[in-house]
């Protein structure tokens, strides 16, 4: 029911996802990530938000992505009609796919990431999520949306979309996380949503809040009145 992509990015060491899906709300379902531990993508006919959750804390307790993953993944009952994607902080990554996922499913782990999938209107979606991405230039949040677009005109989720999001992750920047939980267009109003918040006036205050780098940034007063408009008297 949902494609996904997760990578890791050896120039900035970020960790990021991209997910879209013909329901609703792919990124609250299906991306999880935390600096330090990894990303995870679980989806499929019955996902377990749990797993995306669980992955981690292995990740964090020094799991890589394969061990991590069979480590959740084994022990459920219901693990058949799930989907999970792991990735951790070096790059590594699996996936698991439950026999009983809607049909086509497939997944594709390539240097530094994977992409996967259920309910795809083509079997060759994963692979044309990678190749995009790495092809792509520009940021890594606009690779990863050009890997979405790739995955559309590949196939696709069956049904059409109308859901997308992003979750991009670093130690020098604030968390990224753009989600469009309803669109007849949520491709296109993703891209929009991620040029508002990187631009302009937003884009400049969100480049001084604290990170794990620099917890204790102090920001520049004469923005917040930018972003924060004076009461009327």
């Amino acid at each position: 029911m949902t494609f996904s992509i997760l990578v890791h990015d050896a120039q900035t060491n970020a960790i990021a996802g991209a997910a879209a899906t013909g329901s609703l709300c792919v990124g609250g379902w299906v991306l999880r990530g935390r600096w330090g531990a990894g990303m995870s993508a679980s989806q499929g006919a019955a996902p377990s938000t749990l797993w995306g959750e669980q992955v981690l804390d292995e990740m964090e307790g020094g799991a890589g992505a394969s061990l991590a993953l069979n480590r959740v993944t084994a022990p459920d009952a219901g693990r058949d009609w799930r989907q999970l994607a792991t990735l951790d902080m070096s790059g590594a990554a699996a996936c698991f796919t439950g026999t009983k996922n809607t049909a086509l499913t497939a997944s594709h782990v390539f240097k530094g990431g994977v992409a996967s999938g259920n309910m795809l209107g083509s079997r060759t979606v994963p692979e044309a999520m990678a190749r995009r991405y790495m092809e792509a230039e520009g940021s890594l949040p606009e690779r990863l949306i050009a890997a979405l677009w790739a995955a559309a005109r590949d196939g696709s989720d069956k049904r059409g979309l109308l859901s997308a999001a992003l979750l991009v992750l670093r130690p020098d920047a604030a968390p990224l996380t753009l989600r469009i939980d309803h669109s007849d267009q949520p491709l296109e109003a993703l891209g929009d949503l991620l040029q508002r918040a990187t631009t302009g006036d937003y884009g400049d205050w969100a480049r001084q809040v604290p990170t794990l780098a620099k917890p204790q940034r102090v920001l520049d007063e004469g923005l917040v009145g930018t972003l924060v408009p004076e009461p009327e008297e």
